[in-house]
């Protein structure tokens, strides 16, 4: 506390009533507790927004200071410099040099290692050089102990000129002293850490006079960054790039000497304030670690054994309270239907509850795999992944980072996009989202056990290698075969003015902070339900009302020749029934457009009752086999030997069977690689902020789908 009393004396003169939600932005470089100390300062008052003009996310929170004083909380994304190499560091300083926006922050917290308090202060000399409000959050104090480093907080303050506060981004110590500096009206830096050269001074005057700057920094940024800055305009670009052609700016050359000036101030302040008392030279733990972890044999395969137990929870962990879920909306539909009937109540049960289900469904699912993301991400060991892998990826366009996801799509694409978020190159992101669906998930497993079933013999080899299972993770391989084969394409085809640096500095390893943890797990789980939620929630009330509803009196016709039909066959009444749902969806407007399409899909050799499938499997791929099961009558509750013998003995109009294995391989390539998710393409639109991506996916997925399921066709013909 004595530092809080300090930091308050130096400021006291300064003191004056705030706004009551004064606009705090929290910056740091990656791995210096940033987020952690977001979520002590905002816990669950958190929401996730989109910067103006820009399609990556913005977490805000609301922190309260005192019973008076609120705090609105921007959590910008990691940066090491205001020299961005990213699309996400750009962020930054759009931010920060819009002097006319809205958005411009009244305070900045800027958080430091105190381990590594070096490469820390660099981003925080040249905030205090743009002249902004700031306070240092001197985070890992404990850590920096451990390794025997001391920092004299009171000759650090009196260095810099701001207050400096060590706090505990992961215990939450220092958080009251923070929320008291908080509540000050804080001025900037009165130091300078990096003097302007004067040769430069013909070229930062006029553009802090056309700008209106407040300082000659932020024109020197101008100078560097314009064709960065999304805030000015056309006229202005070209009016910045003729100024420094005709002056010969040259922004490499001067960025370096910048760096280097900085540095050899930051050396000499460190000097007075620094102390490292362990002489112990003995190699730390977390090196120890990483020669196991990282290496070139035994680290792929602890990596490959961590996978495998990720994908199994996902896959079977979940699968419980999936089930859960699942029972629980099909008993309220049950007792709904038992006590109300009517078109309001089909489309209350059949449309907005099954949608609703649809969505809550997968809530186990992304909560089980972002927990174990969160876990890898908290203990340090997700950064030493990214590093392992990101060779070979990026061979295919992609990057360390995207074999989170593409492992995760086996379970499920949806939390899978979601954790591309990781991924800070906008390029290497946008290919990892876009090719991730190809590989197979677990909702296209019914749709394989069922065409496998139909076609292929269920034969030993070597007493022990299934036949229908060499098969299924054939389908399973050639899904991942597409997803990087397309990645090299997008690779090729994707232009971005964006360089792809890898820079990883690995964290020391440490125990996970459960806090953290939920609050990852929470606020993913909250944004699949509000955003992607609203997406499938409607299509799936569209689909419904398209498989229930026919042109004129084609139901009411359609029930007397099920009836007629039945009572020829001597059927049961639950026979009667799947008859009665066939006839009315073939009699539909989704009966409609399966015959509508039939002459398009009829070169893969479906007719137009897979037509149907097909259209009402666009909701989740796994309602392929419920629509199958009550075009050809045979009932929903039936297993999987049931479907299997109707399906074989369907014929087609020359009286062979109708599910050869040309048909059936051909079907088992088409899901392998269509598009058929509402969900994915939802969550897509969430997380790229623009309909272009997903649309983008739809029409190459269904065309890949198209021509390869064609070629499989032919070829087994």
């Amino acid at each position: 506390m004595a530092v809080t009393t300090q930091a308050q004396e130096l400021q006291a003169e300064k003191v004056t009533p705030t706004l009551q939600v004064a606009k705090v932005a929290l910056i740091g470089n990656p791995n210096s507790g940033k987020t952690s100390l977001f979520n002590q300062l905002t816990g669950l008052n958190q929401k996730v927004g989109n910067f103006p003009g820009v399609t990556v996310d913005k977490k805000t929170g609301i922190c309260q200071l005192s019973p008076k004083q609120k705090a609105q909380i921007i959590d910008l994304p990691g940066t090491y410099s205001l020299y961005p190499k990213s699309l996400d560091e750009r962020i930054v300083i759009n931010l920060l040099y819009d002097v006319s926006s809205s958005h411009q922050p009244d305070l900045v917290i800027v958080t430091a290692d105190a381990s590594n308090l070096k490469r820390n202060l660099l981003l925080f000399t040249q905030l205090a050089d743009l002249q902004i409000p700031a306070v240092l959050a001197l985070n890992m104090v404990d850590v920096a102990q451990q390794e025997g480093i001391k920092v004299d907080v009171q000759v650090l303050q009196e260095q810099l000129g701001v207050p400096v506060v060590p706090v505990n981004a992961r215990t939450g110590i220092g958080m009251a002293a923070l929320k008291i500096i908080m509540t000050q009206q804080l001025q900037a830096s009165g130091e300078t850490f990096y003097a302007i050269p004067d040769a430069l001074k013909t070229v930062i005057n006029p553009i802090q006079e056309r700008f209106e700057l407040r300082n000659e920094y932020m024109a020197l940024h101008y100078a560097h960054q314009y064709k960065s800055l999304k805030f000015l305009s056309e006229a202005d670009v070209a009016w910045v790039d003729k100024l420094l052609e005709q002056e010969g700016f040259h922004s490499n050359t001067q960025q370096a000497s910048e760096t280097i000036a900085r540095y050899t101030r930051i050396n000499e302040l460190l000097l007075d304030v620094v102390r490292v008392e362990k002489a112990d030279k003995a190699e730390k733990f977390s090196n120890r670690l990483d020669q196991v972890l990282t290496h070139k044999v035994f680290g792929y395969l602890i990596f490959f054994a961590i996978l495998f137990l990720v994908f199994q929870a996902v896959f079977t962990w979940a699968s419980y309270p999936m089930d859960m879920i699942d029972e629980g909306i099909a008993s309220l539909n049950s007792l709904i239907q038992e006590n109300f009937n009517g078109p309001l109540v089909n489309l209350l049960t059949e449309g907005v509850i099954a949608g609703l289900g649809g969505v809550l469904i997968f809530i186990p699912q992304i909560a089980v795999l972002f927990a174990f993301i969160a876990v890898l991400e908290e203990t340090g060991y997700m950064a030493r992944v990214t590093f392992m892998m990101d060779k070979i990826m990026r061979k295919f366009g992609l990057n360390g980072k995207s074999v989170v996801p593409l492992i995760s799509g086996v379970a499920c694409a949806v939390p899978a996009i979601m954790s591309a978020r990781t991924i800070e190159n906008w390029k290497d992101r946008m290919i990892t989202i876009f090719v991730t669906p190809l590989m197979s998930c677990s909702a296209r497993i019914p749709v394989y056990t069922v065409l496998i079933a139909l076609v292929v013999p269920e034969k030993y080899y070597f007493g022990f290698l299934n036949l229908q299972g060499i098969v299924l993770m054939g389908l399973y391989v050639l899904g991942f075969l597409a997803a990087i084969f397309s990645a090299l394409l997008l690779k090729v085809l994707l232009k971005a003015r964006e360089r792809s640096y890898f820079i990883m500095e690995f964290p020391v390893y440490k125990m996970p902070r459960w806090k953290n943890v939920g609050l990852t797990i929470f606020e993913k789980a909250k944004t699949f339900v509000l955003e992607a939620g609203k997406v499938i929630v409607a299509v799936s009330i569209v689909l419904w009302v398209l498989a229930s509803y026919g042109p004129g009196d084609s139901f009411e016709r359609a029930e007397e020749r099920a009836l007629e039909q039945a009572q020829g066959m001597n059927l049961s009444e639950v026979q009667t029934d799947n008859l009665i749902a066939s006839l009315q969806l073939e009699e539909s407007y989704a009966g409609i457009i399966g015959h509508v399409i039939e002459p398009a899909i009829r070169p893969l050799g479906y007719d137009w009752k897979i037509g149907i499938a097909l259209l009402t499997s666009f909701a989740a791929r796994e309602v392929f086999v419920g629509t199958i099961s009550t075009i050809y009558s045979i009932g929903e509750e039936e297993n999987v030997s049931t479907i299997k013998n109707k399906l074989m003995s369907e014929k087609d109009a020359s009286g062979d069977p109708f599910f050869t294995p040309a048909r059936a391989f051909s079907l088992m390539v088409f899901y392998m690689l269509a598009m058929q998710c509402i969900s994915t393409l939802a969550i897509v639109r969430r997380e790229t902020k623009s309909w272009t991506w997903p649309l983008a996916q739809l029409v190459y997925m269904t065309g890949l789908a198209y021509v390869m399921a064609f070629i499989t066709y032919q070829i087994f013909s």
